[in-house]
């Protein structure tokens, strides 16, 4: 497997595939304030992924794998505050 648990944080190594989404899935709904650090992995399966986009948990670390770093990480950052985006509509 490419999940490895640590505390309060799930550590996805490698390429995450299929069988990891559903132990994944459980871990984040274990408990409050657990998060997950996708700093030593690579490719997600689709699955881990929407394992991910469903609960958006808290992420430790970085992205490792560039790929992740440049679509995925803005994808799963918590929804901005209310009054924190600009609009995109001008007066």
């Amino acid at each position: 497997m490419s999940l490895r648990i640590d505390g309060d944080i799930a550590r996805l190594e490698g390429e995450p595939r299929v069988e990891d989404a559903e132990p994944l899935l459980a871990f984040l709904q274990g408990g409050p304030g657990r998060g997950v650090d996708l700093s030593e992995a690579g490719p997600l399966h689709a699955a881990v992924l929407g394992v991910l986009l469903a609960l958006r948990p808290a992420l430790h670390g970085g992205a490792g794998d560039p790929f992740n770093a440049r679509w995925l990480l803005p994808l799963l950052a918590p929804p901005p505050l209310e009054g924190d985006h600009p609009s995109l509509f001008t007066e």
